[in-house]
C-alpha cells in the first residue's frame, strides 16, 4: 500500500514522538523547523499537491500564503489540549498548574487565529501517572494516530467549528517562573510547579544557600520522613528526592546533604 506524504511542522517533544508514529506510516517528505524552511514548504506542495500538511509545536505563525495551498484539508494541527480549552504555547503545563487529573489532545485545521481552527477529532487521556514527559509522549502518540485516521479516510468528516466563549488561553513560560516559593503556595502547587517546569524554565530553590535545580519530587506523607524537604504555606512538605546544584552534575537528597550541608 503506498504510503501518504507529508510535510511536517514542529520542534520539541510533541513533535518528536508524534514523528515516531507518523514516520512508521507515513512517507515525510519535509520536515519545517523554523520560519525559513516556509519558503521551502511552499516549493514542495506546489510540486507535490497529494502532500498532508502536519503540525506539532512549531512555534511560528504560518501565514495565508502556506496556508492556502493545503486547503481544503488544511494543515492539521496536533494540540494537546481539549479546545478550546488551553489554547497557546504552554497547555500541558497550565494544565499541571491548574490541577487537572485529565489530560487531551486536539487535532485541529490550522487557522490564522491561534488555536481557533475547527477541530477534527479529540481524545481525553485519562489515568495517566502526573509526569510532564509522559504526558507529553501520550499526548503526540495518540494525536499522530487520530492524524493517521483523517489523512487515510476516503470520506474525512468536515472539522467542528469552536466555540469561542468557552476558550481559555496560556501563554509562554518564563525563566523567571522557575523560581520556586513555598512561603506562598501549598504543597501540592510546589510539586505541580516543579513538574511542570522540568525541562523548562527548571524548578528551583535554594537549599544551604545554594541555589539548586529540583529534578524529582513526591509530596511526604504523613508520618513519613525525608532527608531534604521544602515546607509550604499549608504545613505541608515536598520531599526533595534528586537535584542538581548549579555548576554540578544532579544527585540524590543524601549525597547532596552529605556535600553541602555545613
Amino acid at each position: 500500500m503506498t504510503k501518504e506524504k507529508v510535510i511536517f511542522f514542529g520542534n520539541g517533544p510533541l513533535a518528536d514522538y508524534a514523528l515516531e508514529v507518523l514516520e512508521q506510516n507515513c512517507q515525510i517528505v519535509f520536515h519545517a523547523h523554523t520560519k525559513e524552511d516556509l519558503e521551502e514548504v511552499k516549493r514542495i506542495k506546489t510540486e507535490t499537491p497529494e502532500a498532508h500538511g502536519v503540525l506539532a509545536s512549531f512555534g511560528v505563525i504560518i501565514r495565508s500564503d502556506v496556508l492556502d495551498l493545503f486547503e481544503p484539508e488544511g494543515i492539521l494541527n496536533i494540540h494537546p489540549s481539549l479546545l478550546p480549552q488551553y489554547r497557546g504555547a504552554s497547555p500541558i503545563e497550565s494544565a499541571i498548574l491548574a490541577g487537572d487529573d485529565e489530560f487531551g489532545v486536539s487535532v485541529m485545521k490550522l487557522a490564522p487565529k491561534m488555536d481557533a481552527g475547527p477541530i477534527y477529532a479529540q481524545a481525553t487521556l485519562a489515568g495517566l501517572p502526573l509526569e510532564k514527559d509522559r504526558i507529553y509522549r501520550e499526548a503526540a502518540k495518540t494525536g499522530a494516530k487520530m492524524v493517521l485516521a483523517i489523512i487515510n479516510a476516503k470520506n474525512p468528516k468536515e472539522p467542528t467549528p469552536q466555540d469561542d466563549k468557552k476558550a481559555t488561553f496560556c501563554g509562554k513560560l518564563d525563566k523567571a517562573m522557575g523560581l520556586l516559593t513555598p512561603e506562598t503556595d501549598t504543597a501540592e502547587q510546589i510539586l505541580r510547579k516543579i513538574i511542570a517546569f522540568q525541562g523548562f524554565p527548571k524548578p528551583k530553590y535554594a537549599f544551604f544557600g545554594l541555589k539548586c535545580i529540583i529534578l524529582e519530587a513526591h509530596m511526604l506523607k504523613s508520618g513519613e520522613t525525608a532527608p531534604l524537604v521544602i515546607p509550604c504555606l499549608d504545613k505541608r512538605s515536598v520531599a526533595v528526592d534528586l537535584l542538581q546544584p548549579e555548576g554540578r552534575k544532579p544527585m540524590d537528597a543524601i549525597s547532596f546533604i552529605n556535600g553541602y550541608k555545613k
